[in-house]
């Protein structure tokens, strides 16, 4: 019987023990409580594209992505009715934590588009460290951060 000290990783493993792997974020949830009125404001006001939009029961699996990466992740506007997700949702907002982090080029002029519109920001342009961040109120209970290295 080999002893566990003469164990090679296979090629797969090997790989994934250096951190090179071909996971890559696809779809990730964005608590809302208003689906219809989260896609406008994601759509008109901050420029991303409808994906998908599915019906399932009372709701639908609806995603945007940015123009820019339309094979990119999605963000999945998913309908906060769970029992856990509102209490979470509310304790994140009050504390000013995000729910999610888009990352732009530039933050202080990514600001001005969506302001132009009416979008309001709860944290304007921001160094911090090696990043500026910004963070504005998706008006669907959530906190969404812009951040962009500098």
């Amino acid at each position: 019987m080999p002893h566990p000290a003469d164990h090679r990783p296979s090629r797969s493993t090997a790989g994934a023990q250096r951190g090179e792997t071909n996971w890559r974020i696809h779809i990730t949830s964005v608590f809302v409580d208003n689906q219809d009125k989260t896609l406008r404001f994601y759509t008109e006001r901050l420029g991303f594209e409808r994906k998908n939009d599915v019906p399932i029961g009372d709701a639908r699996w609806l995603t945007v992505v940015s123009p820019q990466q339309p094979d990119g992740p999605e963000p999945l506007l998913e309908p906060d009715g769970h029992r856990a997700v509102r209490p979470y949702k509310e304790a994140l907002f009050a504390d000013g934590i995000p729910a999610a982090s888009f990352a732009v080029t530039d933050v202080g002029a990514e600001v001005e588009r969506p302001r132009a519109v009416g979008v309001t920001f709860v944290q304007e342009p921001t160094l911090m460290g090696p990043v500026t961040t910004a963070v504005l109120d998706d008006t669907c209970g959530n906190l969404i951060q812009l951040v962009a290295p500098e």
